[in-house]
């Protein structure tokens, strides 16, 4: 493992206030709306790049997992938005219910993602797609398959995590693209190492923002983003239903084309919450160092750390975080 330090600031336990970031403003869409039709309207606000054969990467569970994002939500965005495209998924690194394709698909079909193709990305092998100007690869092997898309629409279930601190679009592509036996390997341990999880904190929010940016810059201006702010465990959709219970309120959706700037504003949404309210998810957020999931994708140059918080659900008025959580119910009053 590297020994080398994160830039003064950058620390991935430290966040990083609005008025401490510089650098232009790119556009976030909010809606307070967590129903299939909240989600298709933040679909709409994004979607114009997208062209051709249509990945959705989608975490899509663990078996019975309590928190994912709503399967009717994402059959009626398909349906009625996206008819043609397939979800897209890898299979795990650990062993487990989705660790081969033919043990992914029994768990598919328990959690109810039958209504459209599943495409298990790395079920005929690898591919590596280049990793500009990184500092830990200069490539990264992903799900042989994602080649075959010429867009992808990344769907995301935004949460804590048990190693990353949160899980965001970054994470739903920097993991969940790579192939499970190769990319995963190359993101989480050294080789060598008979420690498979043995890269922790800065290290490894770096090479997971490093596989993220492979996937970015190969689809270019056909990627787009939404986060979902719902049942947000401190634990990952990957636990399933050993999941920690959700303390932490329900917010909204989030759209955007800039990775970043849709990451940063949900980071922002949740520090905006009381502090009763957040405490839990933002100590597992800092004691990983997640935050420096941020910091390296603007250092990589994937996007924007400042933004508009734009408010559908009020003549699009720009807002900031705090005004977007003002209403947010306590989760014990929920």
């Amino acid at each position: 493992m590297s020994n080398q330090k994160p830039i003064p600031g950058t620390g991935g336990e430290h966040y990083i206030p609005y008025e401490e970031r510089t650098g232009a403003e790119s556009a976030v869409y909010f809606t307070r709306d967590l129903s299939a039709e909240g989600l298709r309207r933040m679909f709409s606000r994004v979607n114009g790049g997208l062209s051709g054969k249509i990945g959705i990467k989608l975490h899509t569970g663990e078996p019975h997992g309590p928190n994912i994002i709503p399967r009717p939500w994402v059959e009626s965005l398909i349906k009625n938005d996206l008819p043609g495209a397939a979800i897209v998924e890898t299979n795990t690194y650990y062993a487990g219910d989705r660790y081969t394709t033919e043990q992914h698909r029994k768990t598919l079909a328990v959690n109810g993602w039958t209504f459209c193709p599943v495409d298990i990305l790395d079920e005929d092998g690898d591919t590596a797609f280049p990793v500009k100007d990184g500092k830990w690869f200069t490539e990264m092997h992903m799900g042989k398959h994602l080649s075959n898309y010429d867009s992808l629409f990344v769907l995301t279930h935004f949460k804590g995590h048990t190693q990353g601190g949160f899980g965001g679009s970054n994470k739903n592509i920097g993991i969940g693209c790579a192939d499970g036996r190769i990319g995963k390997a190359m993101i989480h341990t050294t080789p060598g190492s008979s420690d498979m999880w043995d890269i922790r904190t800065e290290e490894f929010m770096e090479r997971m923002t490093e596989s993220a940016k492979a996937v970015v810059d190969h689809f270019g201006e056909h990627i787009c983003f939404v986060n979902v702010l719902r049942n947000m465990s401190v634990s990952c959709d990957c636990e399933g239903t050993a999941a920690a219970p959700v303390v932490t309120p329900n917010i909204g959706i989030l759209a955007s084309r800039d990775i970043l700037a849709i990451d940063q504003a949900s980071i922002d949404l949740v520090y905006a919450l009381r502090s009763e309210d957040h405490k839990d998810l933002v100590e597992r957020i800092e004691s990983r160092h997640g935050l420096r999931q941020l910091t390296y994708m603007k250092e990589l140059h994937m996007g924007n750390d400042r933004y508009q918080l734009i408010d559908t659900d009020h003549d699009d008025a720009v807002i900031s975080p705090a005004e977007a959580v003002r209403d947010v119910v306590p989760f014990s009053q929920g």
